[in-house]
């Protein structure tokens, strides 16, 4: 049997570890941090003196539906013309439409799926042209449809879009 003298104390930690444990702490906790300010919506920053943004005229919305109904008609040209092929009038056009939906109502429609879309609710106008014209033109194997019937699709969201 051992003697209780013969006993000994727990190691301790150094204080190299201690430290170590504090920064990996503090790093954790200043990425947490960064995350948070990183993501946040930006706030608008507003200019005294700065012109009120007013909405857009009856006549400021004529003339961007006639400046995409000559942009659709250029397309379906460019088509007769055999300068494009009927995947790229489809595409061109498909790019028409939902440039003039975001320029006419600011929703995004550039960049959101046929799916965003029908989930946002809207137009069943625009819906209808991405989903039976546009889309299969773009992305499904074999021949494009006919871009005429995507051009009168795109001339209708151009006419009853509000």
């Amino acid at each position: 049997m051992s003697a209780p003298d013969e006993l000994y104390p727990p190691v301790q930690y150094g204080w190299g570890w201690i430290l170590l444990a504090v920064g990996i702490i503090a790093v954790l906790i200043l990425a947490g941090w960064l995350v948070v300010l990183l993501t946040r919506p930006r706030r608008s920053i507003t200019v005294v003196g700065a012109p009120p943004v007013t909405p857009p005229t009856s006549d400021m919305l004529s003339m961007l539906r006639t400046e995409y109904t000559t942009a659709i008609d250029r397309i379906e040209a460019a088509f007769h013309a055999g300068v494009i092929d009927a995947r790229a009038a489809n595409l061109e056009l498909s790019r028409s439409v939902r440039s003039f939906v975001n320029e006419y109502s600011g929703l995004e429609a550039p960049v959101l799926a046929l799916d965003d879309l029908v989930r946002m609710g809207v137009r069943p106008e625009l819906v209808d042209a991405i989903g039976r014209h546009y889309y299969p033109s773009i992305f499904r194997r074999g021949a494009a449809i006919d871009p005429h019937a995507g051009a009168e699709a795109a001339r209708k969201v151009v006419a009853t879009w509000h």
